[in-house]
């Protein structure tokens, strides 16, 4: 047997206790942070009677989509309350929003470097392999050391892997903007900002919204994972069952998180499409700006001394 052996379980271990030695301050700042936002977007949803709840969340889906989407909102959340996993589903609901959130903050500013630098294309983009393959219980364990047991480690260990999908459908979207567009605003003297911001945000917008989509859904299936680090809600449940071999309670609790991950799927999905058609009228008005206008008449003398005669050019 070889008696060689790479140290790197070492020297992680060793990089982990120089962080937490050097920088424990600016974590603990972090849980502060994080451990607020969780708490106020929790209190948000967990206050009201569920009632109010459910009918805002179907008047955002008929405003978005329709009244299929609000009426199946409707049924899915009152069989959420009808298994008596409401207030676990919204302690989950708040930890999905908050790390998408955060996610989504961190990930489209990367993409668009991304976008506008193929040398920082390169060296992102095998840090974003490395975080999409790693598996998602290795995250939890330096979360645990610097952010201890609770809602925090969960959020975090949620962030770094769900955010992999927004860093690359930002930086598709932009770099599939047509050049042409894009062209055509350096010519009119835009600068490179306001070439992001009204050109090529708008018309990659479709594809930053796939990309939202998908940080959501990975957010959610973190879930369980987050519930073994003390991060409760729906998770928790899921843990508990398997502990006590709880056949009912874990489908309860796998219900209701697929409930939120259809309602969740679907509303993002048609937020997306209102921002595809955003984009197709801003491609249209570019069109139309760019297309060649007609040749002014151009006036012609009389034969006889006559007023004028206009004539169209060719």
């Amino acid at each position: 047997m070889n008696d060689f052996r790479l140290p790197l379980g070492e020297l992680a271990e060793g990089v982990i206790d120089i962080v937490t030695d050097v920088l424990g301050g600016f974590f603990a700042v972090v849980r502060a942070i994080f451990a607020g936002l969780y708490d106020a977007v929790d209190l948000l949803l967990s206050a009201p009677p569920f009632g109010v709840v459910i009918a805002v969340l179907a008047v955002l889906a008929f405003l978005l989509r329709g009244w299929k989407l609000a009426v199946g909102t409707v049924i899915g959340l009152l069989v959420i309350v009808g298994v008596d996993q409401w207030e676990n589903a919204m302690d989950t609901l708040a930890l999905v929003l908050v790390a998408s959130a955060i996610a989504i903050v961190i990930a489209v500013p990367i993409g668009i470097l991304g976008a506008r630098s193929d040398t920082a294309s390169k060296i992102i983009r095998p840090i974003l392999d490395f975080m999409q393959t790693m598996p998602a219980f290795v995250y939890l364990i330096p979360a645990l050391i610097l952010f201890r047991v609770g809602v925090v480690p969960g959020i975090v260990a949620t962030i770094v892997f769900a955010m992999a999908p927004g860093v690359r459908l930002t930086e598709l979207g932009i770099r599939g903007v047509d050049k042409e567009v894009v062209e055509a605003g350096h010519a009119f003297g835009s600068s490179p900002w306001r070439i992001l911001r009204q050109i090529q945000l708008p018309l990659a917008m479709p594809s930053i919204m796939a990309g939202v989509n998908q940080v959501i859904m990975l957010s959610l299936s973190m879930v369980v994972i987050a519930g073994m680090v003390g991060a409760g809600g729906l998770g928790g449940d899921v843990v508990q069952s398997l502990t006590r071999i709880d056949v009912g309670l874990g489908f309860e609790a796998g219900l209701s998180v697929v409930i939120l991950a259809i309602i969740l799927d679907r509303l993002t999905s048609a937020l997306g499409g209102l921002r595809g058609q955003r984009a197709k009228r801003v491609r249209r008005s570019d069109a139309s700006a760019r297309a060649p206008r007609p040749a002014a008449p151009r006036p012609e003398p009389a034969a006889s001394g006559g007023a004028p005669v206009a004539s169209v050019a060719p």
